[in-house]
């Protein structure tokens, strides 16, 4: 009887095959140059003294010649160098921490919905069902007007927390790095759902007396990821504001868009959203190139706007008995997934080494000629990223994310552990998940690190990051006391 054929996979170990194909693919130049220099090399060696003195003296050089050669070598220099974008640097960062008095056990926020929803047990079984497997832990935070029974979200209790978490955030930030306001040139502060007048940009331009002449934005309206937009928008004014600092300021105002109502959908975000904000300090000068933590390598920005499915699916609206509340609707998932796929299209180039790009165009024209029916092959995004900070969304969110993109327990890690601890900040929480990394002592000189957050209108956008430096662990931040006790286990469901 013969023997049965040995199985391939069992008895070659395939990840080192694959490993092997990436070293060759990604590194083809280098060993397409060195045995062509080696000849050269050893050509020139074989050569004596006399022969090259000959070679030398057979070449006739033109002054003339020698004066536009050089001439022409500097104009080519200098267009390069004055066409090539300025390095835009993250100097440092901080992200707000709110008191042990916000926080919003389990048992409180369920309470709390039972005395204001008690007309309507459904919705409040409909709210425990949510959050006990909403992915968030006990530590989470709301502000003070929303642990009323029932809440007063007046304009003042909402400027109140907008001052709070804002400033609190922008003073650490400035204890951090030594920035003065003076040093300040551009200021940006995204906040989606909260835009009174003054705005709140003029708020922080008021209460550190910045100069008259800064270039002020306010962006609203954007949904949780506008953090990356007002990166992108600070990275383009660095662009032409030569040796500046912009100062960024991410965060959602919760008092007024706590939703009292009883509508299913509209219920969803009391249950996920909570407390937080960031300050972010760029900078384009080139003293800053030493102390910065991070380099911005890329943003890509996708919306999904002309498609009134995904123009809805997160929608700020009235309820029939006219109480205004974020409506999220079931198709978020699918049109979230499209909007990744789009945003990836976009980037993948832009980050993934050759080997990946080769085997995504061979899968691609396989598809087209040969078969339709073959698995489309999903790049591996491990190869151009060490870490990822997946926006803090919502546990559905994160694991979509990390199936579609193959991502380990350990890649998540920081966005599971930030939506358990804070629960989902907005645009903020990005922020929150980097910190995580930082304080884990993980984030390393060279490092590569992809943010991807998603929005109302509706919008993918990612951002990418290069270490600059090996990061200490901080001794201070919003995971400072509580990092020792992290990763921790979070169940499927959290019986209430």
């Amino acid at each position: 009887m013969p023997e049965p054929v040995p199985n391939f996979s069992n008895s070659v170990k395939l990840k080192y095959v694959k490993l092997g194909y990436q070293y060759l693919v990604n590194n083809f130049l280098t060993f397409l140059i060195v045995p062509i220099m080696a000849a050269l090399i050893i050509q020139v060696l074989k050569l004596g003294p006399e022969e090259i003195l000959s070679i030398w003296n057979s070449l006739h050089f033109d002054l003339l010649q020698i004066l536009c050669s050089s001439f022409l070598i500097i104009f080519i220099a200098t267009v390069y160098f004055m066409s090539k974008p300025r390095s835009i640097y993250l100097v440092d960062y901080s992200c707000y921490k709110a008191p042990v008095t916000c926080r919003v056990p389990f048992s409180t926020f369920m309470e709390h919905s039972r005395l204001i929803l008690k007309d309507n047990p459904k919705s409040v079984e409909f709210q425990m069902r949510i959050l006990e497997r909403s992915g968030l832990g006990e530590e989470t935070c709301l502000p003070p007007a929303i642990h009323y029974i029932p809440p007063t979200p007046t304009m003042e209790t909402a400027r109140n927390e907008a001052e709070v978490v804002i400033f609190s955030a922008i003073d650490d930030l400035m204890q951090k790095t030594g920035l003065k306001p003076k040093d300040i040139d551009i200021l940006i502060v995204n906040c989606s759902l909260f835009s009174p007048t003054p705005s709140l940009s003029a708020m922080v331009v008021n209460k550190y007396k910045l100069r008259s002449n800064i270039k002020s934005y306010n962006l609203s309206g954007m949904g949780c990821s506008a953090g990356l937009i007002s990166i992108d928008l600070a990275r383009d004014l660095l662009q032409v504001v030569p040796n500046s600092c912009a100062l960024v300021v991410s965060t959602e105002i919760i008092t007024p868009n706590y939703y009292q109502g009883s509508e299913r959908a509209m219920l969803l975000p009391n249950c996920l959203f909570r407390m937080g904000g960031a300050a972010i300090l760029l900078s384009n000068k080139r003293k800053d190139s030493r102390r910065a933590k991070y380099r911005l390598m890329h943003v890509v920005r996708t919306h999904k706007g002309a498609d009134d499915k995904a123009f809805k699916c997160v929608f700020q609206q009235e309820d029939p008995q006219g109480k205004v509340g974020i409506n999220l609707s079931k198709d978020l998932m699918v049109i979230a997934g499209e909007a990744l796929k789009s945003n990836i299209t976009t980037i993948g180039p832009l980050v993934l080494p050759a080997s990946e790009q080769l085997l995504f165009l061979f899968t691609l024209i396989g598809r087209k000629i040969f078969n339709p029916k073959w698995k489309a092959y999903i790049p591996d995004f491990k190869q151009a990223f060490e870490h990822f900070c997946i926006h803090a969304g919502g546990r559905a969110v994160i694991d979509e994310l990390q199936k579609n993109l193959q991502l380990s327990a350990e890649h998540v890690e920081a966005s599971r552990m930030t939506l358990h601890k804070f629960g989902n900040t907005s645009s903020s929480s990005l922020w929150y998940e980097m910190s995580y990394i930082e304080a884990k002592g993980r984030m390393k000189k060279g490092d590569r690190i992809w943010q991807i957050a998603f929005g109302s209108g509706f919008k993918c956008n990612s951002a990418v990051w290069k270490c600059n430096r090996t990061i200490k662990t901080p001794t201070d931040g919003p995971w400072d006391d509580c990092i020792d006790r992290y990763p921790v286990f979070i169940p499927e469901i959290v019986k209430l």
